[in-house]
């Protein structure tokens, strides 16, 4: 549109607000940590340093998950269910405490496992 004097008037736009980039990253720290939904963050965002830290912890936990929930389908082991429940308890645990990191914006490793989530390269 042009205005009175003639001068054609544009709406510039500055791009996202360093606060909507700052929840943008804390909502894709927090999917990492929410099973198959990690695959969010890993296709959107696995290029910022922070998100990356809580993607590969989350991907660890999946793991963990998925080996834990092929063994408890297995008949054999079933004498073993109390065990493996535990774990997954642990598991649940441990995505609980990864959220509440990212909520506060702390990169800090998860307690027994996450010294491992740094064998993953991507």
């Amino acid at each position: 549109m042009d205005n009175a004097t003639g001068q054609s008037t544009q709406q510039v736009n500055p791009g996202p607000t360093p606060e909507a980039h700052q929840q943008n990253k804390t909502l894709m720290g927090i999917l990492a940590y929410l099973g198959i939904l990690i695959i969010i963050p890993f296709l959107m965002d696995k290029e910022d340093p922070f998100v990356k830290f809580h993607i590969k912890q989350g991907l660890l936990l999946v793991i963990v998950e998925v080996v834990i929930w092929a063994i408890g389908y297995s008949y054999i082991l079933f004498q073993l269910w109390p065990l493996i429940e535990l774990i997954n308890l642990a598991v649940l645990i441990f995505s609980i405490i990864g959220i509440v990191n990212v909520a506060q914006g702390h990169q800090k490793e998860l307690p027994l496992i996450g010294s491992w989530a740094h064998m993953f390269t991507f």
